[in-house]
């Protein structure tokens, strides 16, 4: 009889997983459900449509440390299935991957459609049935017996999807031990149109979306509580918000939350109409979204605009200026030069110096605080922006019930997860992409096993 393998989710996770299952077990009948009009939205949109595909770092043990949560649990996993893997798995199929100098990967074409038409094609070929406009409404389990032994066995009902974020909160009946396959489902799989599918293996690849959560909590997981990932500061900084556009490589940034959380970034950073943007300013949001969530999103940010210059290295190229120009305005005439000249003006400022106000004439008070103002500037965020190219979340089905070797569940046999639903984020760069690979590559290598 063949395997019935029903995967949940049309992005990134659920075709890479679906074509992975499908090309190594011919022996399975491999459905996709995407319960919107068209497939891979996300990847259309990412990376500003051109797609970050992966990140050109090759050793799994420096891989994981791009991983705020999920990295321990990733590590296993890389040495199976990583970046150098994703990249053979494209070129493979006709697609050339380019890096770029922060080592982010993109198809030459700079054109996301390359990466879609390549896995809707991969997955036509290996015979994966893709229907859109099937959302989910809910899953049944069955515990099912070797054929000849009664009927077909315990059903336990999943989320109708009609009560809350929450779910019904209904505990079906676990096993512990894989079940003998058979040709009864274990999973019956309604469609809001009220069509029920049957499967022996069901893939939950439905990243963020809160259907996906409930489901997963009704079939007897743990969700760790989504919040947001990857997102700019808001500063409400008048005179700030007027550098927009402004960017300077590398700075050094602090977060200090209510929770007493100190956690440090250093890369680029560039100036918005609303705040700041920029890596530096994504990897700290990262790794401090659950501290900055639970402090409502009010925190202080120390800011090292120079962190390759030392004070006592700032005071002397600023006396040697005092020295060398002492007519000159301290606002028109830099006494930083790395410092671009808005940038310059705008931190003379902030350390309480009138634009006007001469070289010969500054103070050593007035010293002190323009490197202060350098090297910890203090500003206030009052609430996080949005960052367009990504939709990256925080939280997710807990890591200690699913078994990464598989990407199987420890407490439903059959029931596989890949992809955002996890409780794993990635800092950007295209990590969040290969931890969706990995994951789907695991669960359809072993979806199609007996």
């Amino acid at each position: 009889m063949q395997l019935k393998v029903i995967v949940i989710g049309g992005g990134a996770a659920g075709f890479f997983s679906a074509i992975a299952c499908a090309e190594n077990h011919p022996h399975t009948q491999v459905t996709l459900l995407e319960a919107g009009r068209q497939p891979l939205t996300k990847v259309l949109i990412s990376g500003g449509g051109r797609c970050n595909v992966t990140h050109a770092c090759f050793d799994p043990a420096a891989l994981v440390q791009n991983y705020p949560r999920g990295g321990k649990a990733l590590r296993g996993a890389f040495t199976r299935f990583q970046s150098q893997d994703t990249v053979d798995w494209f070129t493979r199929r006709g697609v050339q991957l380019k890096t770029e100098a922060d080592g982010r990967m993109f198809p030459i074409t700079d054109n996301s459609e390359t990466i879609i038409e390549c896995l809707i094609h991969a997955a036509a070929k290996a015979g994966v049935k893709i229907r859109n406009n099937a959302p989910v409404a809910a899953v049944s389990y069955v515990e099912s017996r070797e054929e000849g032994q009664g009927d077909k066995g315990t059903r336990g009902q999943g989320d109708k999807g009609d009560k809350g974020d929450k779910g019904d909160n209904y505990q079906l009946p676990i096993t512990n031990s894989p079940l003998p396959i058979t040709h009864y489902p274990k999973f019956e799989v309604e469609l809001k149109s009220g069509e029920v599918l049957e499967c022996d293996r069901l893939l939950l690849a439905t990243g963020s979306n809160v259907a996906g959560y409930r489901i997963a909590r009704s079939l007897g997981h743990q969700i760790e509580p989504p919040v947001p990932s990857l997102f700019t500061f808001n500063v409400l900084d008048k005179s700030l918000r007027e550098l927009a556009g402004v960017s300077m490589n590398p700075v050094h940034l602090r977060l200090l939350t209510d929770s007493k959380t100190k956690l440090e970034q250093t890369g680029a950073l560039l100036i918005t109409h609303w705040g700041l943007s920029g890596p530096a300013v994504l990897k700290l949001s990262a790794w401090g979204a659950r501290a900055l969530h639970d402090c409502h999103y009010q925190a202080k940010l120390l800011v090292n605009w120079l962190p390759e210059l030392d004070r006592e290295t700032l005071r002397s190229q600023i006396l040697s200026v005092k020295t060398a120009q002492p007519k000159k305005a301290i606002a028109s005439y830099r006494g930083v030069n790395v410092l671009p000249h808005r940038l310059w003006q705008y931190i003379i400022v902030r350390a309480g110096i009138a634009p006007e106000d001469r070289w010969a004439g500054i103070s050593n008070k007035e010293i002190d605080r323009l490197i202060q103002e350098i090297a910890q500037a203090e500003y206030l965020i009052q609430g996080k922006g949005a960052f367009k190219e990504e939709f990256v979340t925080c939280g997710g089905v807990n890591l200690k019930e699913v078994d990464f070797k598989t990407m199987q569940s420890k407490l439903v046999p059959g029931l596989y997860f890949a992809g955002e639903i996890l409780d794993i984020d990635g800092v950007t760069g295209g990590f969040n992409f290969q931890s969706a690979w990995t994951t789907a590559w695991l669960a359809g290598q072993a979806m199609g096993n007996s």
